[in-house]
């Protein structure tokens, strides 16, 4: 036992290798995650006594544990052998493509990310581009919402900057797990999307087992309490109108709604902007008839590099307003027929979406000189203030006590970007601006 045994180095630095990795994997690995997981309860143990709606079980699952539990759920499995026959391929193969789906879809949330970073983050970028405002919100109707209930925020869609503003205004609420398209897998983006809770969907596929492992996903959450927030209209606005609503999530949602276990929620969410950022490009693919956006990288680079500088050299005063109004919740419980009929459900919220859709003074000024032609400063004013006091119609939510300030303020946005012309005192559509000035309009139009 005391004899010395002589070995080649090279053979002494595997045999250390090996016990480095075998120490590390079995010891300090298991410990440092032990350690990190702890202290991610904490954390979330304290966010959950001051949030509205507190973070659900379901949202903490590890990962790997939550793409396992859904590769082997039975909806799945079925799903699985039916593309295997259809397609004449082996079931384990089936499989594996089925987990790469939920790879693919499942998020792998965190505290730390979504609070520490993104919320501030979302701060941050939204009040350095914006003067941003939260509108009207039924405070009675939502402080009723059940605690434990699956709370979903449906929400227009005007910009991709939707996804900050309201992550930023939610934040005292819940954690929102957002359903993504494409457009954010690419890397890193992706990674801290999917920290923050968000997954990833591919729109446009019709692959019947790629449907079944986002659906039972969906439903899965749902069932788990997650707060959701969805865009029922399946992409941007190309026209600034609010868009019928698409019925894929939505149905989904309600397939996995047990109500009595949980009640399911539906939040009315409507926003809006003084500009929206990528309106040149939308109005381009509404053009063209097509919702392929061609936007350069080095056109976007462009503009936010110059949109820094002009802040750096205090020329940049902002974009003006971009505000969010909270409508009245629907509750399945309370309304059983609803539940049973996606497409009286998604028109209700729909309906209640557009009627609190923010009237901000460039959409407003817009809508006015688009119906009424050539007009001078005072007469858009009065337009606007008839509008506010004519009977029977909803109340424009104009920001400020001072509604002559904010439709001058409108007035200016539009000339600074050549919208509309002022000559002699008559402000009136540029010349090939229509579509530019409707974009906007078309947002409050039903108001009117």
């Amino acid at each position: 036992m005391s004899a010395t045994i002589t070995l080649p180095v090279w053979l002494f630095t595997l045999i250390l290798l090996f016990a480095a990795v075998t120490l590390a994997s079995h010891f300090l690995f298991p410990s440092v995650r032990w350690y990190l997981r702890r202290r991610a309860e904490r954390v979330v143990a304290r966010l959950n006594q001051r949030l509205e709606r507190p973070i659900q079980p379901f949202k903490l699952a590890r990962r790997s544990d939550m793409i396992q539990r859904l590769c082997y759920d039975p909806e799945v499995t079925r799903a699985i052998v039916e593309h295997a026959r259809e397609y004449g391929v082996r079931e384990d193969v089936a499989f594996e493509q089925a987990r790469r789906y939920a790879r693919e879809i499942v998020p792998s949330f965190s505290a730390t990310a979504y609070y520490g970073v993104a919320i501030r983050l979302a701060r941050i970028f939204s009040n350095a581009l914006y003067r941003v405002r939260l509108g009207y919100q039924d405070e009675a109707a939502l402080a009723a919402v059940d605690r434990d209930a699956t709370v979903v925020f449906v929400m227009n869609h005007r910009s991709n900057m939707d996804y900050v503003l309201v992550t930023y205004l939610a934040a005292n609420r819940s954690a929102l797990s957002y359903a993504v398209g494409e457009w954010a897998r690419v890397w890193p983006l992706s990674f801290l999307i999917k920290a923050m809770g968000a997954y990833f969907i591919r729109r446009k596929s019709r692959n019947a087992l790629y449907r079944r492992v986002l659906a039972r996903y969906v439903q899965m959450a749902t069932q788990g309490g997650v707060a959701q927030a969805l865009f029922p209209e399946g992409g941007l606005s190309l026209d600034g109108a609010i868009a019928p609503p698409r019925m894929g999530l939505l149905k989904y949602i309600l397939e996995g709604a047990d109500l009595s276990q949980r009640d399911v929620v539906f939040v009315p969410v409507a926003l809006n902007y003084d500009r929206v950022l990528e309106d040149r490009i939308l109005l381009a693919a509404g053009a063209a008839g097509t919702r392929r956006f061609r936007a350069r990288i080095s056109v976007v680079a462009g503009f936010a590099i110059r949109t820094f500088w002009r802040r750096l050299t205090g020329r940049f005063d902002g974009f003006g307003y971009a505000a969010v109004n909270f409508g009245p919740p629907v509750s399945l419980r309370a309304h059983p027929g609803l539940a049973a009929d996606a497409d009286a459900l998604a028109a209700e919220v729909m309906q209640r979406i557009a009627a609190v859709v923010p009237a901000l003074p460039v959409p407003v000024v817009a809508y006015v000189l688009g119906h009424h032609g050539p007009l001078t400063r005072l007469q858009i004013r009065q337009h606007v203030a008839q509008r506010m006091d004519g009977p029977d119609l909803p109340p424009l939510h104009l920001p400020g006590d001072d509604h002559s300030s904010a439709v001058e303020s409108g007035i200016s946005a539009l000339l600074s970007r050549r919208i509309i012309l002022e000559r002699d005192g008559i402000c009136s559509i540029a010349p090939d601006q229509r579509p530019a000035l409707d974009f906007y309009a078309n947002s409050v139009r039903h108001l009117f």
